[in-house]
This record gives structure tokens, sequence and C-alpha cells, in this order.
């Protein structure tokens, strides 16, 4: 139970600090708002209707005022839906960033390369090509080393335990924005199915209310409640669906980013290490 009472508060702050950014809480805000326009004024537009009047049945055939016939929890999966999109679009653009110019594998095998034959400046001028989070990483851990190496005032542990520090604090300054919104990604592929989930509940009352009628069953009303009922389902799913392939997504991308950063960092410690001991 504490379990999971923790990791709920813990997503929790780290929702708030996603929101606190302008950029998050301005987008969904902004979403929302455009979710409601759609579904008032292009899926319910008169167009779409028997007669021109959106209280009547769509047009035949006509998906946008099936559509805006899902009642007003429509407009809430619109705007969860180009949340998906927009913060998807976001993470795309920042982990390509973070990736740098090059392949991640081929730069950190080329940096151990270089760094177990010594050529220290070389490596440094391959991570300023690269560009990107690894490379920003690995180039901390490379200038503390030339920095260092011909240090003979500190200890080898203490100089060893230096590099790793610059290894470490540069590491945990670039990872915060490599991870950044994609609790509200996970919060999204939550959120949206429970919205379809309501959908359809509040369309299943809708359609037995059209049922329950005394004399003959209101077909409209019975029509328009299973209408709401699926349409939600469909939106809500298909939003949380996406939701969640593009958080596996990034965050299979952002742990080969980190098991890059990794890897490039244990090769400079190790052989920082064995240069200290060969001239210990």
């Amino acid at each position: 139970m504490k379990t999971s009472t923790s990791s709920a508060a813990s997503s929790s702050s780290s929702l708030g600090e996603s929101l606190k950014s302008g950029f998050a809480a301005s987008v969904i805000l902004i979403e929302l708002i455009i979710g409601f326009i759609v579904w008032k004024f292009v899926l319910g537009d008169p167009s779409h209707f028997v007669g021109g009047d959106p209280e009547n049945h769509p047009l035949e055939g006509d998906y946008f005022g099936i559509f805006y016939k899902g009642g007003y929890l429509v407009p809430l999966a619109i705007g969860l839906l180009l949340m998906t999109l927009t913060f998807a679009i976001e993470r795309i653009i920042t982990i390509s960033r973070a990736k740098g110019k090059g392949n991640i594998k081929v730069f950190v095998q080329r940096i151990r390369s270089l760094v177990s034959s010594g050529n220290i400046s070389q490596a440094i001028a391959e991570c300023d090509k690269q560009k990107g989070s690894v490379a920003n990483v690995v180039k901390a851990g490379l200038s503390k080393y030339t920095e260092l190496v011909n240090n003979n005032t500190i200890e080898p542990e203490k100089k060893i335990a230096m590099v790793q520090k610059d290894i470490e604090e540069t590491t945990s300054l670039e990872m915060p924005m490599l991870e950044k919104n994609l609790v509200i990604l996970a919060t999204i592929a939550s959120i949206a199915t429970l919205i379809g989930l309501l959908g359809t509940v509040l369309g299943m009352i809708k359609a037995f209310a059209g049922l329950a009628q005394a004399g003959a069953p209101d077909s409209v009303g019975l029509a328009n409640g299973i209408s709401e009922a699926l349409i939600n389902t469909a939106l809500g799913i298909g939003t949380s669906a996406l939701a969640i392939i593009f958080y596996n997504f990034f965050t299979s991308r952002i742990d080969e980013l980190t098991y890059g950063i990794d890897e490039a960092g244990y090769s400079i410690v190790q052989n920082f290490t064995a240069t200290q001991k060969g001239h210990h």
C-alpha cells in the first residue's frame, strides 16, 4: 500500500513540475479550447444534420455529425488527442536534439577506442562534432580528465572520484530535459480510457432512458445514446493507445541515450584509473 501511495505521490509531483513549465500548461488549456471549438462549430455545423438542425439525426454516413452526437465528452477527448500529438512532436524534437548528429552506438565506440589509445583531444573534438546530451556528458568527463591527468598534487583516488562526479553531475542536468512532459503522456493514457468509459456509461444511460419511454420506445433517444456510448469509447481508447505507444517509444529512446552515457562514462573512468595507476 505504501509503495503505491509513494509512487502515486511521486508521479503527481512530477506532473505538477511539468505543468509549472508554462509550455505544458498553456498547451493543455489551448487544446481543450480548440477541442470545444472543433466539436461545436465543425462537427456541430448544421449542414451535417437532417433539416439543418443539430438536434436532429446526422445525415446518413456523415461522420462529423455522428461524432457531434457523442455529447459533451467529445471536446475533452479531442483536446486529449491534440495534446498527445503535440507532446509527442515536442519530445521527438527534444530527443533527436539530445541524440546529436550521428549514431549513438557508433559515437560511443569511437570515444572508447580514442580514450583507450590516449587520444583525449581527438575524443573531445568528436564530442563537438556529435553534439547532444550524450556528447555533453562525455565532453564534461573528458575535460575533467585532461584537467586532472597530469596534476600530481591531488591523490589518484580523489582525482578518479572528481572525474566520476563531473560525469554524474552533467548527466543529472541532461536527464530531466529528456524526461520532461513524459508524465503528461502517461497521465493522458490513463485519463483518455476513463473518459471513454464514462462516455460509454452516460450513453448507455441515455439509451435505456429512451427504451423506458411509456408506449413506443424513443428510437431517436436510443440511437443517440448508443452513438454517444460508442463514439466516446472509440475516441478514449484510440487516444489512450496512441499515448501509450508514444510513451513507450520515448522511454526506450531515453534508455538508449542513458546506456550510451553510462557506457562512455565507464570507459573514461576506467581509462583514467588505469592512467593514474600507471603514473603512480
